[in-house]
C-alpha cells in the first residue's frame, strides 16, 4: 500500500527543508515542447546537416540476403514488399537496390513498423542496414529504433541498446545530454517516451552512474515526466549506497512532491542503510513506525532487519525478532529463518542452527544446505560435507553454484586439487555456470599445490566465459608464477591488471616482493618498498618481513635492522615472524649479545614469542657454544607453556657436539627431560 505521508515524519529532521532538488543539468539544451505529441517529420531535402550521419551506400537487397542470416523467408518477403510499396527500392536486372544512409534508415524503420506493427521486422532491417553501410548506426537512428522496440513490446531489446549507449557515454554529461535530446526528438508518443526515459535512467543505475541518473530524472521532471516506481526504488538504492541518507531523503521528498507515494520497499531501503551504518535502534524505530503511516510492516521489511542483524553478528537479537513476528501477525518464512541459520553457521554454531530448523519446522532448502556446507568445509571435514552434498540429491533438490563452490573450496584448502576438479566437472555437467569465485579458488589451489600450467588454463577459461578477473584472481595466478620463479610473468600479469583497469592491492605487492626475495633480489625488493612509501602507500608487515628475512639470510644484519626501524617509523606493527626473521640474522652472524637485547625489548613491548622464535635463539646460542644460556631459554619457553620439539633437540645436539660431548644426542635428550621436569611439566 502506498501512502502520501512522508517516512521522514518519524524523525523531525527528515524532509523539513522546502528547497528544490539539487541535482540538475550543469548546462542547458533546448528541446521542443512535450505538448506536441506527434513525432517530428523527417525531411529528405539536401540541406540536412548532421555530422553523425554517415555517407550513403548503394544497397542491393538480394546481396544482403546472401550475406546475412535471416529469420525466415516470410520476414524477408515482408520487408521487400514494404520497401517496394514506399518506393525505397527499384528493380534492376541484378536485383533490387536503393540508396541507404543513416537518415533514410530512420524513415524506412518508420514505414516498416507502421505497415507491420512488428518491431522484430524493423529490428532485422536495422541490423542489416548497419552491416551494409559498414559503420555503426548514429545515436539518432538507434534512438528511433529504441522507440519502435518499446512500441512493439520488445523492451528487453531496447534495454540492450540503451545500456550499450550509456556505456559508450562513460558518464560524460554532454554525451548523455545529446542522447536524451535524440531520444526526445525521435519520440513516437508520450507513453513510449516515458518508458524509454525510465529505461535510460535504469541503465545509468545499472552502470553505477548514480549522479547522471539523478540529473536525468530532474531533466525528465521539467517535461512533466517522472520515473516509474520500480526505477525510483532502484535509483534510491543507488543513492543510499553512494551518497548516504541525506541525499536519499531529498530524493524521497522529490518523489512525494511529484505524486509518488511511499511503500514498504522504500522504507526497507532506509532500514537497511540505518542498520549497515550501525544504527539498529533507528532501523527498528522506522520499522515499528511504518504502521502509523498506513503501511503494514511485511515479512520483507522484517527480513531486511533480521539479515542486517545477522551480518553484524547480533544473532541472539535476530532470533528474538523471529520469535516476535507472530505478535505482528506475520508468519516466518524460509528466507527470514534461513538468514539466522546462515549466521549461526558462519560463526561456527551449527547446533544452534539445527535447533531453529526443528523449532520452525523448516524444510531445509538449498540456501540452508549451502550454509551448513560452508561451515563444514571451512572445518575441513570433507567426508561429512560429501555426505550432506549427496543428501541434497536424495531430497529431490539440486545443488546450486554456491554448494559446488563450497565443496571445491574445502578440497582446495586441503590441497586436494583432484577432488576439487571432480566437483568442478560435476558443476559444468549440471549446466550451472561457474562463478568468478569458483575459478579463483581453482587457480589458487593449482598455484599452491598443483601445476602452474593448470592455473594458467583455468585463468584463460575465466576470460572465455566472459567473466572479468578481479584482483584476487590475478593475485592467485601471480602467486603461482612467483612460487615457480617466473618473475617475468609476475610483472607481465601486473601490466595485464593495469590494462584491464584493475589496481594492484596490498596482497599484489606482497606477492611481488616475496617473489623477488626468494629469487635473491633482496635489494630490488627493498627498492619496491621504498617506492611504495614514496607514492604514499604503507607496505604490510608481510612485505617488510620478507625483505628483513632476505637480508638476514645473506648476513646483511645492518640493512635488516634499518628496515626494522623503518617499520616503527611507519607504525607498522611487526609480528612474531618479523621478529624471528631479524633475530635469525643476528644468530647467523653469531651476534648473540645484540640478539638477546632485542629479544628482551620485544618481550617488554608485549610480544608473545612462539616455539620457532625461541628455537631461533636457542640455535644461535648453541652455535657459539653457550649451552647454559640455551638451556635457560628452553626453561623460559617451558614456563610459558611451550614444549621443546625436534628442532630444539637438534640445536642442543649441535651445541654439545661443538663441546666434543660423547653421545651428544642422548645427552641432549637428558638435558631436555631435566628442564621439563624442573619446570613442573
Amino acid at each position: 500500500m502506498w501512502v502520501s505521508s512522508s517516512i521522514l515524519n518519524l524523525n523531525s529532521h527528515w524532509f523539513t527543508r522546502a528547497k528544490p532538488f539539487r541535482y540538475f543539468w550543469s548546462r542547458s539544451f533546448s528541446l521542443t515542447s512535450l505538448a506536441d505529441n506527434n513525432p517530428p517529420r523527417f525531411q529528405s531535402d539536401s540541406g540536412i546537416s548532421d555530422a553523425r550521419i554517415s555517407s550513403s551506400k548503394h544497397f542491393y537487397f538480394d546481396t544482403i540476403l546472401r550475406n546475412v542470416d535471416v529469420p525466415s523467408d516470410d520476414c524477408v518477403e515482408t520487408i521487400r514488399n514494404v520497401l517496394m510499396k514506399h518506393s525505397w527500392i527499384q528493380k534492376h536486372e541484378t536485383g533490387f537496390s536503393t540508396e541507404l544512409d543513416q537518415y533514410s534508415v530512420v524513415r524506412i524503420l518508420d514505414d516498416l513498423f507502421e505497415e507491420t506493427l512488428d518491431a522484430s521486422i524493423a529490428l532485422y532491417f536495422f541490423r542489416w542496414s548497419e552491416l551494409w553501410i559498414g559503420v555503426e548506426h548514429s545515436s539518432r537512428s538507434i534512438s528511433r529504433m529504441v522507440h519502435i522496440l518499446v512500441s512493439g513490446n520488445m523492451n528487453y531489446r531496447a534495454v540492450d541498446m540503451l545500456l550499450c549507449l550509456v556505456k559508450k557515454c562513460s558518464g560524460e554529461e554532454r554525451s548523455l545530454c545529446l542522447l536524451m535530446n535524440d531520444l526526445f526528438e525521435t519520440r513516437i508518443d508520450r507513453r513510449v517516451l516515458e518508458t524509454v526515459f525510465c529505461i535510460l535512467i535504469d541503465c545509468c543505475v545499472r552502470e553505477r552512474q548514480i549522479d547522471m541518473a539523478l540529473k536525468l530524472t530532474y531533466k525528465m521532471d521539467q517535461f512533466g515526466i517522472f520515473t516509474s516506481r520500480g526505477v525510483c526504488i532502484s535509483l534510491l538504492e543507488g543513492i543510499l549506497r553512494v551518497h548516504g541518507l541525506e541525499l536519499a531523503r531529498e530524493f524521497v521528498e522529490h518523489m512525494l512532491s511529484r505524486g509518488r507515494r511511499l511503500n514498504a520497499a522504500v522504507i526497507s531501503l532506509f532500514i537497511s542503510r540505518y542498520c549497515s551504518d550501525g544504527y539498529f535502534d533507528k532501523g527498528w524505530e522506522l520499522l515499528m513506525g511504518m504502521k502509523h503511516y498506513g503501511i503494514r510492516p511485511d515479512i520483507v521489511a522484517f527480513t531486511v532487519f533480521v539479515n542486517n542483524l545477522c551480518k553484524a553478528g547480533f544473532l541472539k537479537e535476530a532470533t528474538a525478532v523471529l520469535f516476535k513476528l507472530k505478535h505482528f501477525g506475520i508468519s516466518q518464512d524460509s528466507v527470514s529463518v534461513s538468514s539466522v541459520i546462515d549466521g549461526f553457521c558462519k560463526v561456527g554454531k551449527p547446533e544452534e542452527a539445527i535447533k531453529l530448523i526443528h523449532y520452525f519446522r523448516l524444510r531445509p532448502n538449498i540456501f540452508v544446505y549451502s550454509s551448513f556446507l560452508s561451515n563444514i568445509c571451512t572445518k575441513g571435514d570433507m567426508l561429512r560435507a560429501s555426505t550432506i552434498f549427496q543428501e541434497i540429491f536424495e531430497l529431490g533438490l539440486l545443488p546450486d553454484c554456491v554448494c559446488y563452490t563450497n565443496m571445491i573450496d574445502g578440497y582446495c584448502n586441503l590441497g586436494r586439487t583432484d577432488k576439487a576438479f571432480q566437483y568442478f566437472g560435476a558443476l559444468l555437467k549440471s549446466g550451472i555456470r561457474p562463478s568468478l569465485k569458483t575459478y579463483t579458488l581453482l587457480i589458487g589451489a593449482c598455484s599452491k599445490f598443483g601445476s602452474i600450467v593448470d592455473a594458467e588454463s583455468v585463468f584463460r577459461n575465466v576470460k572465455l566465459e566472459g567473466l572479468k578477473p578481479d584482483v584476487v584472481t590475478y593475485n592467485s595466478l601471480m602467486y603461482g608464477y612467483g612460487k615457480t620463479y617466473q618473475l617475468n610473468k609476475v610483472f607481465e600479469l601486473i601490466d595485464g591488471m593495469r590494462s584491464a583497469g584493475i589496481s594492484p592491492d596490498v596482497a599484489t605487492y606482497n606477492i611481488v616482493i616475496h617473489s623477488m626475495v626468494i629469487r635473491g633480489y633482496v635489494d630490488e625488493a627493498n627498492e619496491i618498498i621504498s617506492e611504495l612509501i614514496r607514492r604514499g602507500f604503507v607496505p604490510s608487515a608481510f612485505a617488510f618481513t620478507d625483505v628483513i628475512d632476505g637480508f638476514s639470510k645473506r648476513g646483511d644484519v645492518q640493512e635488516a635492522f634499518l628496515l626494522w626501524f623503518y617499520m616503527a617509523d611507519l607504525r607498522v606493527q611487526p609480528d612474531v615472524v618479523t621478529c624471528s626473521a631479524l633475530l635469525h640474522g643476528y644468530c647467523r652472524a653469531q651476534r648473540m649479545e645484540k640478539a638477546i637485547v632485542l629479544f628482551n625489548k620485544l618481550l617488554d613491548a608485549g610480544l608473545k614469542p612462539d616455539v620457532v622464535l625461541y628455537n631461533t635463539l636457542i640455535h644461535g646460542y648453541c652455535s657459539v657454544g653457550d649451552i647454559e644460556k640455551a638451556c635457560e631459554l628452553i626453561g623460559l619457553m617451558v614456563q610459558r607453556g611451550m614444549l621443546p620439539n625436534e628442532s630444539t633437540h637438534h640445536a642442543l645436539v649441535v651445541g654439545l657436539e661443538g663441546k666434543r660431548f660423547v653421545n651428544s644426542e642422548k645427552h641432549a635428550s637428558m638435558l631436555l627431560e631435566e628442564i621439563v621436569v624442573a619446570n613442573g611439566v
